[in-house]
């Protein structure tokens, strides 16, 4: 049985009982909002998640860290660090998402150390494959399609991004679209480009419950991708976005049906005032389940700080409803992120989702802040190290420049707080 169909039965897994315990909620809430579908838990029935996670309604903003390689940059030993950092800082999942190398040591090595789940994005591997047997990328057939899913579900994939909504009635909208930049998502960009050349429908909306069929033999949480999200806020909230959202909201209903968790993809640029729009269309149009942004962002200049642009974003979204957020690191569209790219992008994507489960008036980050705020009230700067997203980085900048007595090198002998307890 899946967790949903667990739920519905009233059965509780273990996996049910960590996260409650994670979320310091009852395991009723849990196995409630698992049952409806307004929550998923990703988890493989063939990996051993030692830190599973719940996404959706009632529960924490979750961050999920993309690594994974590239042409020229292929190293397991650098994406076994970046997994490492990213699992350090906070992050509540990963996705593999490497386009070169052996892939499938990749993915198996990754899934094999990860106490967190993992995602990935199976269509990747049928365009690596047909480029690097000279061929063109979209060179593949309907059967690849789901030989690569079978792959990643028996290497113990958690969750998997799938880009079933481009249908040949949403591709449509591109001939007639505005848009400067057509299609950004590279796993959509992908379908589109095989539904072109071979003048064929989708074959994972074309045959949906083979798709199902799989998903639930392994436990598989769908998160449905959109191929079609705008790649610059200028082209945000448009008909191609939307037509494309109203077809995953179709196919979340098939899903649940048949015991399958789902989760829908969101847009990643969107300007600041239509953040709350986009999340709670998807939330009515979905029928509440759980979002998976990546980002979003609310402008393309940032180029080099894509990560804070994207923390601003995604404390809004969160705040309106969002679930999930995909973090964004300094690196985005200029190259592939290395270690330290890694690092600043979870700790900007766990401060958004901090921010807005403190907005959003969450029990256990309220606890938090106000052990912070004690905390700096006694001058116990291990136990702000420790409730710090930074950790040890702020650590280092304290004693970078080190202040003899209570406080710290920024105010000195004038702390505010040392004032108000002599004399206040």
């Amino acid at each position: 049985m899946t967790q949903m169909e667990m739920a519905r039965k009233g059965l509780i897994s273990e996996e049910m009982r960590k996260v409650a315990a994670y979320e310091g909620v009852d395991v009723e809430l849990v196995r409630q909002k698992l049952a409806e579908g307004r929550a998923v838990l990703p988890k493989n029935k063939i990996h051993k998640v030692e830190r599973p996670m719940i996404v959706g309604e009632g529960f924490s903003v979750k961050v999920n860290a993309n690594i994974g390689t590239s042409q020229g940059f292929s190293s397991i030993e650098e994406e076994k660090e970046k997994a490492k950092v990213a699992i350090e800082y906070g992050a509540d999942s990963l996705m593999v998402l490497s386009t070169w190398g052996d892939l499938r040591e990749i993915r198996r090595t990754i899934v094999s150390l990860s106490p967190v789940p993992v995602g990935s994005v199976p269509i990747y591997d049928s365009a690596v494959k047909s480029y690097q047997t000279k061929k063109n990328v979209v060179d593949f057939s309907e059967k690849d399609f789901f030989d690569m899913v079978v792959a990643h579900a028996e290497d113990g994939i958690d969750f998997m991004t799938i880009h079933v909504g481009v249908t040949r009635r949403v591709l449509e909208r591109i001939k007639s679209s505005k848009r400067i930049l057509k299609i950004v998502s590279r796993g959509g960009s992908i379908i589109a480009g095989w539904m072109i050349k071979n003048n064929r429908e989708n074959p994972f909306y074309q045959y949906f419950d083979e798709l199902l069929s799989i998903a639930k033999e392994y436990d598989i949480t769908l998160s449905l991708g959109d191929g079609m999200r705008p790649g610059a806020v200028v082209d945000a909230s448009d008909t191609q976005q939307f037509e494309e959202l109203f077809v995953m909201g179709e196919l979340v209903e098939k899903a649940r049906e048949e015991g399958v968790q789902v989760m829908l993809e969101g847009p990643g640029h969107v300007p600041l005032n239509e953040i709350e729009m986009n999340v709670t269309l998807m939330k009515k149009i979905g029928k509440g389940a759980p979002i998976f942004l990546l980002g979003p962002l609310p402008t393309d200049r940032a180029m080099g700080y894509d990560h804070i642009a994207c923390a601003i974003g995604g404390a809004l979204a969160g705040y309106y409803g969002a679930d999930f957020l995909c973090y964004v690191t300094p690196a985005e569209h200029i190259s592939l992120p290395d270690v330290e790219d890694v690092r600043e992008g979870v700790i900007a994507s766990k401060i958004a989702a901090v921010v807005a489960d403190v907005a959003r008036g969450n029990k256990k980050a309220w606890d938090l802040e106000e052990k912070m705020a004690l905390a700096r009230k006694d001058f116990d700067w291990e136990t702000m190290f420790e409730l710090s997203l930074g950790k040890n980085v702020a650590k280092e900048k304290h004693e970078k420049r080190p202040y003899p007595d209570k406080g710290c090198s920024m105010c000195g002998p004038f702390c505010a707080i040392k004032i108000a307890e002599e004399f206040a």
